[in-house]
């Protein structure tokens, strides 16, 4: 279960509370290795937490990183072709460079680093295994270094308080989003579905109180052309990187009518997602959740939806 999520910086802060852990990160990986360069994995006092591979490599990686925490000698992995371990290889054929360093507590580019993820800010770590540094732009450096960048962990604002909503909220959660629910006038008791922050305010308050920056989704969703309207005025006029609406797409046109008399501009009005989700066919509750979370994690990461 270690390797389901691969933000790995909470589990840095974590284990840096009980001691030295060693940090060992992907820096070279021809085209078809499983992951890309900067991929993380740590070790410490609670165990392991992320992978670099399909499961190849990561037991021999432990025991560099076990040894490199106990002389805080920093190690070059190399695996696959011209690495010293010819009984180690990825199933992919791809070759693997990896190093691995350790990290003492009171690290002061851990140290920045925590300190930018409460920022929701973004944030470079360059290292070559004894020298390191974290900040907001990137260093300038020579070779043997390698720079991982650190974005805001994702977001998603669901409104709403139908099957759709909720079916939204639980699997966003498992896919690492930090959720929130918001039920304008609902209940004051939360669904029970683990992990999700739930507000009742109105949607502008709510919304504001969550802060929408770029790595946050807001999915209206909640079959009220009020609260809908309220949620995508705030939404569209905010910095928020993906917008969506649920409902007919019949009914977008007359949706953007209003937003636009209600004074947003064109660059705003076409950011909307209408209606929410890639077209998977599927019209069950999880099915059409499904369908939003795929359109929020293309939208992320840059990519063309395939379904229209």
């Amino acid at each position: 279960m270690t390797g389901l999520t691969a933000d790995i910086v909470p589990s840095l802060q974590a284990m840096l509370q009980f001691g030295p852990v060693a940090l060992a990160t992907v820096v070279s990986v021809t085209p078809s290795g499983p992951r890309p360069v900067g991929t993380q994995m740590v070790v410490g006092a609670l165990g392991i937490e992320g992978f670099l591979s399909g499961g190849c490599v990561e037991a021999d990686v432990a025991g560099h990183a076990a040894a490199c925490l106990e002389d805080g000698e920093p190690r070059q992995l190399v695996y696959g072709e011209g690495g010293p371990w010819p009984d180690i290889r990825l199933a992919c054929g791809a070759r693997l460079e990896v190093l691995v360093e350790r990290i003492v507590p009171g690290d002061a580019a851990a140290q920045r680093l925590f300190e930018l993820r409460r920022g929701r800010r973004l944030a470079y770590w360059t290292s070559d295994g004894v020298r390191r540094s974290c900040d907001e732009t990137a260093a300038e450096t020579a070779g043997g270094f390698v720079t991982v960048v650190y974005e805001p962990p994702p977001r998603l604002a669901v409104l709403g308080g139908d099957p759709v909503s909720l079916a939204l909220c639980a699997m966003a959660v498992q896919a690492g989003f930090e959720t929130l629910l918001v039920r304008p006038h609902g209940p004051r008791r939360p669904p029970p579905i683990a992990g999700v922050a739930y507000d009742h305010a109105s949607p502008a308050q709510a919304l504001a109180a969550f802060g929408l920056d770029r790595w946050t989704a807001v999915a209206a969703c909640s079959h009220d052309d009020e609260i809908d309207h309220e949620t995508l005025m705030a939404a569209l006029s905010s910095e928020a990187g993906y917008v969506g609406v649920l409902g007919a797409k019949s009914r977008v046109g007359a949706r953007i009518e209003r937003l636009r008399s209600a004074g947003l501009d064109e660059p705003a009005l076409a950011r909307l997602r209408g209606p929410i989700g890639l077209d998977l066919g599927g019209k069950a509750p999880f099915e059409i959740a499904l369908s939003v979370l795929a359109d929020v994690t293309a939208h992320r990461f840059g990519r063309a939806p395939q379904f229209q």
